[in-house]
């Protein structure tokens, strides 16, 4: 054993058939920023690259039940910039929910006479959980969505009359939703939207629709000939779909990356073409209702970034066998198959890429993978057994799992965190706060709200603080000075963020920021999440008594990072700063 010094902090490393092996169970590769370094897709240390020191610390987390009601089941989650509301939404089909409307006008149900007095939408402020309730007239039930460059969401898809429905929230603290029935082209039910480097939209597959669009200007409607077949999707669909809810990344190129129960391809959105066609992932389906779950992993940018293509991964973790909704949910009595323990990434930007697969502690179906301000992801929620659909599900998940994607190898990528006491199952949804919490909500495991079920209908909110957020931590996280910190920033331009801590000298090498695209998060897929750890040009220490300029470099284009709002963390450590700030990345 050799021991390195670096300031205060003394580091215990362990050389293994020539590779270093950090002791340190939190430790992870995290400061591409520094003097233009590169690190391998392994978290092996390059030629170019050294390790960044993170802290120790033992801490598994800790949860806090935010509120006992929220009105809604959350089965769709977003947070909205500025306002700092978490926007839930459920289904209208079932004309129930857990709150009233405050007052006329009730929702006439379709077809018929019947007023529908209750509320499917709600906001919720993410520091007081009061909630301020929303009106719905088209079925939400199993939509997609994503944020537009000024920050509004814009929604796709639904059940029924909502199918075709295109709806839109804006951020103001009185805005009500806008909804266009007959938007879209095709009905889009468990349908995913993914947003380009332009701004623009597209919404892929949706049940018994194989076909692709653009998301309309609003007000506008999709005619037949802009709605695109796609063979991909048919040719994914077994029995019992298993490719519905497809995972979407807009790659670095401009190109999508699509992933339906196995198979994955590179789509060109202009041309309508296949690039290329990845190698199977082995070990049964990904998507809808087999639902494991996915993310696109850390963008890693250089300070003055002159790349002309900038790797890209991908994670897809758990899901189950092609056979598990038919056995769960047909087959008398049902058959609960255990779900899948591995975890498998890919780079997207190469065309002989192939799958690395690890093990992870649990089997899990039905799971988030929230992409952490560190770089690492969170895989949370879910089952263990059986299939996503109405009681098709058993073996809660409690216990959130932590992935480091830049592990060292010979050990192990994963750490599993304090357990929760709810059970999140299907209809369960998770979603990053700008104060590094993680907000969870949802699980409707049953055709309406339902109390004494096994597993009733959850309108509990709770917070997780991950182990980054432990006490003994609280010195290394940094604050942000929001009045002299840019919030508009412009494509391959230079721009400041302000920070201020205890630290005076300030470790460059331990410092990073990162922005990040917040996720509309539904039945285990988290649409258009994104994290782009930013090139840092220059630091200007002390500026004023224990404060400092960071001179930083914005994304070259969209592909790499799509316009709109980010938070914008700053991690010291490994640990993120005290609150994110909203930046508005501009066309």
């Amino acid at each position: 054993m050799t021991m390195f010094r670096r300031g205060l902090c003394i580091l215990p490393v362990l050389f293994l058939s020539g590779n270093c092996q950090f002791l340190f169970p939190f430790l992870h590769f995290d400061n591409p920023a520094s003097n233009g370094l590169n690190f391998g897709s392994d978290g092996d240390i390059t030629k170019e690259g050294v390790a960044q020191d993170n802290v120790e610390t033992a801490y598994k987390g800790k949860w806090e039940l935010f509120t006992e009601n929220s009105g809604v089941s959350a089965m769709h989650l977003l947070i909205l910039p500025k306002i700092d509301q978490a926007l839930m939404f459920d289904a209208t089909v079932w004309k129930i929910s857990k709150l009233k409307l405050p007052g006329p006008p009730c929702r006439i149900v379709e077809g018929t006479n019947e007023q529908d007095c209750f509320c499917h939408s709600v906001l919720l402020d993410i520091e007081t959980a009061k909630i301020r309730p929303l009106r719905l007239n088209y079925d939400t039930w199993c939509s997609s969505g994503a944020l537009d460059v000024n920050g509004r969401l814009v929604s796709t898809g639904g059940y029924n009359n909502g199918s075709d429905t295109v709806r839109i929230l804006d951020i103001c603290p009185n805005c009500e939703w806008q909804e266009y029935p007959g938007a879209l082209g095709n009905g889009r039910w468990y349908a995913t939207q993914v947003t380009l480097g332009d701004g623009r939209f597209m919404v892929f597959g949706g049940r018994n629709f194989p076909t692709y669009e653009f998301v309309p200007p609003e007000g506008q409607r999709n005619a037949k000939n802009q709605v695109f077949p796609f063979k991909f999707l048919a040719e994914t669909h077994d029995p019992v779909e298993n490719n519905l809810y497809p995972f979407v990344y807009l790659s670095t190129d401009g190109n999508l990356f699509i992933f339906a129960n196995n198979r994955s391809i590179l789509l060109n959105p202009n041309t309508q073409q296949i690039l290329h066609e990845f190698p199977v992932l082995p070990g049964g389906a990904r998507n809808y209702p087999a639902s494991g779950s996915s993310c696109l992993l850390p963008i890693r940018l250089q300070p003055d970034e002159t790349r002309k293509l900038i790797p890209a991964e991908v994670l897809i973790c758990g899901g189950t066998s092609h056979e598990a909704f038919t056995l769960a949910d047909l087959k008398r009595p049902k058959v609960f198959v255990p779900a899948n323990k591995d975890c498998a990434r890919i780079d997207i930007t190469k065309r002989n890429g192939k799958w690395k697969i690890q093990t992870m502690p649990s089997p899990r179906i039905m799971g988030d993978a929230v992409v952490l301000p560190t770089g690492d992801v969170l895989l949370i929620n879910g089952a263990q057994s059986g299939s996503a659909g109405w009681d098709d599900a058993r073996d809660p998940n409690f216990t959130p799992v932590v992935y480091h994607v830049h592990g060292q190898k010979g050990g192990s990528k994963f750490t599993e965190l304090a357990p929760s006491k709810i059970a999140r199952l299907y209809h369960s949804s998770s979603v990053l706060l700008p104060d590094g919490k993680i907000l969870i909500a949802g699980s409707n495991t049953n055709p309406g709200y339902m109390d004494n079920a096994l597993f009733p209908t959850e309108v509990r909110v709770e917070k997780f603080s991950p182990h980054y957020l432990d006490p003994k931590l609280a010195k290394f996280r940094l604050e942000i000075v929001l009045d002299q910190s840019t919030n508009q920033i412009n494509y391959g331009k230079r721009f400041t963020v302000q920070i201020r801590g205890d630290d005076e000298a300030l470790d460059e090498q331990k410092l990073q920021v990162n922005i990040y695209y917040p996720a509309f998060t539904t039945h285990g897929i988290s649409m258009n999440q994104r994290l782009v750890q930013l090139g840092t040009v220059q630091v200007i220490k002390n500026v004023a008594p224990k404060t400092h300029n960071i001179i930083l470099q914005a994304p070259i284009n969209g592909n790499i990072a799509p316009p709109g709002y980010y938070m914008l963390f700053v991690t010291y450590n490994g640990v993120p700063c005290r609150r994110a700030m909203w930046v508005q990345l501009l066309l």
